[in-house]
């Protein structure tokens, strides 16, 4: 079974940056895909971002040009690099990872960031 286990969230001023790490119990070549996402109250959980095995990319329109996914093989751990955070970003956000064949899809616990005005 895999784990995956985020860290970085916390309080920051608009305008700021936070980084989150999404830790993986397994190497991230096992992974076709992996991501970002959140889920302000009220709503369902959304898409931040995403790196497939070949290392494209993917934004949400909101975050695009802010935000940065990143990975790292040798300490297997997934990286969202958040620069100047808005009140509306907001939220909990999750790490996500789909398996090699498409058929099992893994998550994290969740950590919270929260941007003041």
């Amino acid at each position: 079974q895999v784990r995956l286990v985020e860290s970085g969230g916390g309080l920051v001023q608009a305008g700021g940056s936070l980084r989150l790490s999404c830790a993986a119990s397994a190497s991230l070549l096992v992974f076709k895909s992996m991501g970002w996402y959140r889920q302000p109250p009220g709503k369902q959980r959304e898409l931040v971002a995403t790196i497939v095995s070949d290392g494209r990319t993917n934004y949400a329109d909101s975050v695009k040009g802010r935000f940065t996914i990143s990975r790292n093989y040798a300490n297997n751990t997934l990286y969202l690099q958040m620069n100047s955070l808005k009140p509306e970003d907001t939220t909990v956000y999750y790490c996500n990872a789909v398996s090699s064949t498409g058929w099992t899809t893994y998550w994290g616990q969740g950590t919270q960031v929260t941007v003041s005005s």
